[in-house]
């Protein structure tokens, strides 16, 4: 639960005014930070606005000059130098993280992806694959296909989408026979959950908050990168699928 008391501390005996908060993140971290959101909202009166988006959506969005107090983003957004300059400078806060996973149609044959050369041969197997290649999970995605030896033959199975929830609506319609996102992903309705890609294929994508370079409101977006780590947020994380932290 929040505190209120954690961003009026600063201020005691000094009834705080609501604000608005202009937040960047990623898509992959879409739900939980949509329920976290919505509970700070309902305890401080505060207004989080957050626009989501893949990795070079966010940079974009970053760098174009609109105004924000605060990133949650995959850790490649920061490495963009552009981007990053947008941001405070000094250290940033990680948030959880999460693997790529595969998924079918609920009720459909879930192949073998245990081991790298059974991810390969189901992936060569299926007809298509739904996934995101304009993402930091879909560039893990690309350099697995890669690694396997099968970029080339993907290129016409791969069937590219914007955005998160167009991965799940394009397997649970049949559309694509194999979905490949980030795994938390991947648990929702209408899809099974084959499981995660194996090791070494894959690597955990990074969410981490920043503040912006001139936040508006830094004192609430503090505030809420604490309540981001706090135990009972954590808990949340850990149920939706991600690793906190």
């Amino acid at each position: 639960m929040v505190r209120r008391d954690v961003w009026f501390a600063s201020t005691p005996g000094v009834n705080v005014q609501t604000v608005e908060l202009q937040i960047l993140a990623g898509g992959g971290i879409a739900g939980p930070m949509r329920e976290l959101a919505a509970q700070f909202e309902r305890v401080t009166g505060h207004r989080l606005v957050i626009r989501f988006g893949t990795t070079p959506e966010l940079i974009k969005l970053a760098t174009g000059g609109d105004p924000f107090d605060l990133g949650v983003t995959p850790a490649e957004v920061l490495k963009d130098a552009d981007a990053r300059a947008r941001f405070a400078p000094g250290p940033t806060t990680n948030i959880a993280r999460v693997g790529l996973g595969v998924a079918v149609r609920a009720g459909a044959r879930k192949p073998d992806i245990g081991t790298a050369e059974a991810l390969k041969q189901a992936l060569l197997g299926a007809k298509s694959v739904a996934g995101i290649p304009a993402s930091a999970a879909g560039a893990q995605m690309l350099k697995a296909f890669d690694t396997l030896g099968i970029a080339e033959a993907m290129q016409t199975k791969l069937l590219p989408q914007p955005a998160p929830p167009k991965v799940v609506e394009a397997v649970a319609s049949g559309e694509a026979e194999l979905g490949i996102f980030l795994s938390n992903v991947l648990i929702a309705p209408g899809l099974d959950l084959v499981g995660p890609f194996p090791a070494p294929l894959t690597q955990d994508v990074q969410f981490t908050a920043a503040l912006a370079l001139e936040p508006r409101q830094a004192a609430v977006a503090k505030a809420f990168v604490d309540f981001l780590t706090s135990p009972e947020s954590a808990a949340l994380i850990r149920a939706r699928g991600m690793v906190p932290g």
